[in-house]
């Protein structure tokens, strides 16, 4: 519980960046460790730091949020995404979603929320400003438009699943399940596939929606 949440703030107003920074050097046990203004520098910023978190705005220059994140999740999928922007449209919300972001807050959230949120995303726990957690609940409630497989999930990959919706990194799930990682990551794979899903966030909506997970499960 010691452990310091190392958080990069990824925004092109410097103003935004330093307001959040003032904000969080009250809080215990976070840490800004940088600032990037646009996406090409926190995808810099990002291999020198190794950030916890990376609060994240969507519309930059260079690269935009929902690039960052997809890129992030390719590389560094343990890494936790909270997005902080203004937009709550739905071409912004699901691309952000789908790409990996565990958070999606509006600029307009409070103090004590952007630091419970803060916490939350850190501990693998999925937070949603209101409006858009709507969004995503309506996302969930329509049939998707592609049947899974008919190759039904093993044991493990439901096991494996479960885990997933949890927010876990693969070393994490290898560990809860005394598996090696590479088995993790084929399971992973396997479950995407066979689920037609595109990212690991996808495969925990999914589980919500089947009722293999649930929201006020504990994280560990």
């Amino acid at each position: 519980m010691s452990q310091i949440i190392r958080v990069l703030v990824v925004d092109d107003h410097v103003i935004v960046r330093r307001g959040i920074r003032a904000l969080l050097a009250t809080e215990d046990g976070i840490e800004v460790v940088g600032e990037a203004e646009d996406g090409q520098q926190a995808l810099e910023r990002i291999d020198v730091l190794q950030p916890d978190v990376i609060l994240l705005d969507l519309l930059m220059p260079n690269m935009d949020g929902i690039e960052v994140t997809r890129r992030v999740m390719e590389s560094k999928p343990e890494t936790r995404i909270l997005v902080l922007t203004s937009f709550a449209a739905d071409d912004k919300v699901f691309p952000a979603i789908k790409a990996g972001a565990l958070g999606y807050l509006l600029k307009d959230t409070g103090p004590r929320e952007l630091v419970r949120a803060i916490r939350q995303v850190d501990a693998g726990e999925s937070s949603l400003s209101p409006t858009i957690a709507r969004k995503v609940l309506q996302e969930l409630s329509r049939p998707s438009d592609r049947p899974p497989t008919a190759e039904p999930l093993t044991e493990r990959e439901v096991e494996v699943l479960q885990v997933v919706a949890r927010g876990l990194s693969n070393q994490e799930i290898a560990a809860d399940l005394m598996i090696s990682e590479a088995t993790v990551r084929t399971h992973v794979s396997n479950i995407l596939g066979k689920l037609h899903l595109a990212s690991r966030t996808q495969a925990a909506l999914y589980a919500l929606r089947e009722g293999l997970a649930s929201l006020d499960e504990p994280g560990g």
